[in-house]
């Protein structure tokens, strides 16, 4: 093998067991790659940095825009409202979050389709009586399969567009990939409706645990110099809270259980209540209780703009690893932690020893800002807040709705190109107001684009260096290899990418080798690469392999081994239908 193959072979497993092994941001990782590459004459500085004037790349950028207009106008909550009504049966519910999650998601990034949905669902769950976690499951897969049946569904068919057209001079039309996105969500939906109740678990949510379970405990100290002391349980009105009831009294060495009303209290009594995330404001506001641990009296933030949040800590969250103690998670991020749900169960013990963990769920005291402040970065994967004094502005839905159709119509007739009808459409939603220019620049997502044009190189290097074909040779591992059976392995090979990094570097890795195993076979590259494009969305199986099942991850209660046990048969499922189709579709 020669040695710049060599070298770009290493780069990438290099690249893939630092992701793996280690925090290091992915977008340092694959630009250390790329300058590596650079350094050792693999690329040319202008092959090295070729894929940051991508069109796949510009169109992301574009969309990301688009994206936060949707968000901002309340777009989806106000279309899926209207569409989702008033099923009887759990199954039928699942069936009915298929359009819309789907629909919306062939549009526009899954991502944003999952956040702005996940507090319909929940409100919508809790009117149904139907557990949150037959749902946000569903939810997810719906998105994923959605986003492939338009080439601006997921920024993975952004980027294979982009290589095509840069690679091969091909160009995919807007709705081209839907013969095959569309039965992979008549099919996913026919399996969820079919399957999905049994194999789901009947779990709640992180909120819903609190609220009916009532296992969330909030400890308060009576005042010593107050109005309780001297008073009975009764007379000071903590027998009738709305969301809560008082479970034990801590009197120094004595713990006192099934309290009395009658029971005296003292100064300095620590008091257990038991009860919903809103027992913590109710208690707040008898005067003559304190917070027992003192760290919500340290906040620096005024009492009447306080509110309770739920956040989701994100791959990129600073303190993974840590206690919330030697976090420092009020200094750093000015609030205070009240509870933790890890897989849809609340953590016992002291909240200052928790480790925190990617997918950990908080329930959070802390300013009005926060959920502002929070929602653009990356340290969470979700942040919102349990009473949400920021609603979005509706008046403006319909037209940001318009504007997204005019965009797909314009690019599926072939007036404009998708690059131009997106940038277009982000314009005109700026300009009428849809997202501010301020919320439209924080929204782009420089760190996933830089992974995504820093991966273009990666790419370039496995093919110009001779490694993609050594990788292809050991593929057809046998000579007169049926061409099915072919890219069976290139789709396998790439879900099993997709899995260890992100969609679009797997996507992105594996063009060069699946257009060499065409070469090699003699056979037209197209369904392969196709083939590429699907497999890199096709995560099921872990919570990990694809943001939006992270993101449901706490809102559906869900444990890693419910994904395993509804994303196994789904994985095959789904590439049982791509396998079977593309070459149909796109011959040999």
């Amino acid at each position: 093998m020669p040695v710049d193959a060599i070298l770009a072979l290493g780069t990438v497993v290099a690249v893939l067991m630092v992701l793996i092994t280690t925090r290091i941001a992915a977008d340092v990782v694959l630009v250390s790659a790329v300058v590596f590459l650079m350094l050792t004459g693999i690329l040319t500085p202008q092959e090295a940095l070729s894929g940051f004037s991508n069109t796949g790349v510009l169109t992301i950028a574009a969309l990301y825009v688009v994206a936060a207009a949707l968000k901002e106008s309340g777009a989806i909550q106000w279309l899926a409202l209207r569409v989702l009504g008033q099923p009887k049966r759990t199954k039928l519910a699942q069936l009915r979050i298929l359009g819309p999650a789907a629909g919306l998601s062939a549009f526009m990034n899954n991502t944003a389709v999952v956040a702005m949905l996940i507090p319909a669902l929940q409100d919508w769950s809790s009117r149904l009586k139907i557990a949150p976690s037959k749902l946000m499951i569903p939810l997810s897969y719906a998105c994923i399969l959605g986003g492939t049946a338009t080439v601006i569904g997921t920024s993975t068919n952004l980027v294979v567009v982009g290589l095509l057209d840069s690679e091969k001079d091909v160009q995919l039309s807007m709705f081209e990939p839907a013969w095959i996105g569309v039965p992979l969500v008549v099919v996913g939906g026919l399996y969820m409706f079919f399957f999905g109740n049994k194999l789901l678990p009947r779990r709640q949510g992180f909120l819903e645990q609190f609220q009916s379970a009532r296992e969330y405990g909030v400890e308060v100290l009576v005042d010593a110099n107050g109005p309780l002391v001297g008073k009975t349980i009764a007379a000071a009105g903590l027998r009738q809270l709305t969301h809560g009831y008082l479970a034990e009294i801590e009197r120094e060495d004595q713990l006192m259980t099934a309290v009395s009303p009658q029971t005296v209290l003292r100064g300095g009594d620590a008091l257990i209540f038991i009860g919903a995330p809103d027992c913590a404001q109710e208690l707040r506001r008898i005067d003559g209780l304190t917070p027992a641990d003192g760290h919500v009296q340290e906040l620096n933030i005024r009492h009447s703009s306080r509110r309770l949040i739920e956040a989701i800590i994100g791959t990129d969250f600073s303190a993974l690893g840590q206690s919330i103690r030697a976090a420092k998670f009020r200094t750093r991020y000015n609030a205070v932690v009240l509870a933790v749900s890890r897989h849809g169960k609340r953590l016992p013990g002291k909240l200052g020893d928790i480790e925190l963990q990617v997918g950990d769920t908080l329930l959070l005291e802390a300013g009005d800002d926060f959920v502002g402040q929070y929602r653009h970065r990356k340290d969470f994967l979700m942040v919102s807040a349990l009473n949400d004094s920021s609603p979005p502005d509706f008046k403006n839905a319909p037209a940001a709705l318009g504007i997204l159709l005019a965009m797909v119509v314009v690019s599926a007739v072939g007036l404009l190109s998708i690059l131009e009808a997106s940038f277009l459409a982000a314009l005109a939603l700026i300009a009428i107001r849809c997202v501010p220019v301020s919320k439209a620049r924080r929204e782009i997502d420089l760190s996933v684009l830089t992974v995504v044009a820093a991966s273009f190189a990666l790419g370039s290097a496995m093919a110009s260096s001779g490694a993609a074909e050594r990788i292809a040779g050991l593929l057809l591992f046998a000579d007169g290899l049926a061409p099915w059976l072919a890219l069976a392995m290139v789709y396998a090979l790439t879900v099993f990418f997709t899995e260890l990094i992100t969609n679009n570097g797997a996507a992105v890795l594996m063009f060069p080798i699946a257009v060499e195993v065409a070469a090699q076979l003699d056979v037209s590259f197209m369904p392969f690469v196709l083939a590429v494009m699907f497999a890199a969305s096709a995560s099921f199986m872990t919570p990990l392999g694809y943001q939006t099942n992270l993101m449901v991850l706490g809102p559906g209660g869900y444990r890693f081994t419910d994904y395993l046990q509804v994303g196994a048969p789904m994985s095959l499922l789904v590439g049982a239908v791509v396998v079977g189709l593309v070459p149909l579709v796109w011959s040999f």
